[in-house]
């Protein structure tokens, strides 16, 4: 299979905290090599599943240079640094430019619900920085959906070069992958939805459940680009449980937990994330225990 760029598995990475609420950069450089040991081809720090809107932009910046210097190369990195003001959006991709990232993924702008016409502009601001901009369309913490025919606009521009859709909506995502220019590409948002997106034309798949499940997951997407839809279904299934599981409290507070049990970073988060309560920690850690991510990092 050839590879093209921005196309294949994405790690929406997780921001590996220490106890005073610094920066782990000791664990993000082993959480990068374990994506990297997994076959993942893209890189996506300082997003939703890395606490971006969280991270000062220095922390942010010093999180994607850790990236980029321990990734050598071995896969994209995307940096996460959408707002929902427009021209913090610019300078987040000013940002993704200046240190050497290969693009920048901009969420919709969130609380001030634009119009279409206003996604357009803001999505056209961001792209005239020059950078390669992935637009992430998730209405469901934005608050407002970018149509289809928004964000087929969006892939004339110079620039856009993909869309993280996490809107649910396969008729929508039908609808630009039929439409779009030959070089866009269409990007599952959500983990469940990955096989079926690529089995309509979708180009791949920026996850959080790789954050556990690097290899399991580049191999699902792997084989749906592939077309050997028998062994994507096979890993599908097997993932579902933990797909729906990393939602069963606000992301990323399940897969970080995760990751903490199989040793890889400390629980820790900023608030407004707090720890997964622990009704919900013994049917995860079983879960798991099932997928034998445990043992695969040494824990017992």
């Amino acid at each position: 299979m050839i590879k093209k760029k921005f196309q294949g598995t994405g790690t929406a990475l997780v921001t590996p905290f220490l106890g005073d609420g610094s920066i782990d950069e000791t664990a993000l450089r082993r959480l990068v090599d374990f994506q990297i040991r997994g076959g993942v081809d893209m890189i996506v720090p300082c997003g939703t599943t890395g606490e971006g809107a969280t991270l000062e932009p220095e922390e942010a910046d010093r999180v994607l240079k850790i990236v980029i210097e321990q990734t050598k190369g071995r896969a994209l990195v995307i940096f996460g640094a959408g707002s929902n003001s427009t021209a913090k959006a610019v300078q987040g991709a000013e940002r993704a430019k200046r240190n050497g990232a290969d693009g920048v993924l901009s969420v919709g702008p969130y609380y001030n619900k634009p119009t279409q016409n206003g996604y357009f502009e803001h999505f056209k601001a961001v792209a005239a920085v020059g950078c390669p901009v992935i637009v992430y369309n998730v209405p469901s913490r934005t608050g407002s959906n970018i149509e289809a025919s928004t964000m087929l606009r969006l892939a004339e521009l110079p620039h856009v070069v993909a869309t993280k859709e996490a809107s649910g909506n396969l008729a929508q995502m039908m609808e630009i992958i039929r439409n779009r220019p030959p070089d866009f590409r269409v990007l599952s948002g959500d983990d469940g939805l990955a096989l079926p997106v690529i089995a309509l034309g979708g180009d791949g798949l920026i996850s959080v459940v790789s954050n556990e499940t690097p290899e399991m997951t580049s191999e699902l997407v792997t084989a749906s680009l592939e077309g050997n839809f028998a062994k994507a279904r096979e890993i599908h299934y097997k993932l579902l449980p933990l797909i729906a599981a990393n939602f069963i409290e606000s992301n990323p507070i399940p897969v970080k937990a995760v990751l903490s049990m199989m040793g890889l970073i400390e629980e820790n988060y900023r608030l407004p994330m707090v720890p997964l309560s622990q009704a919900n920690r013994a049917p995860l850690q079983k879960l798991a225990g099932e997928l034998k991510l445990l043992l695969s990092v040494g824990v017992q």
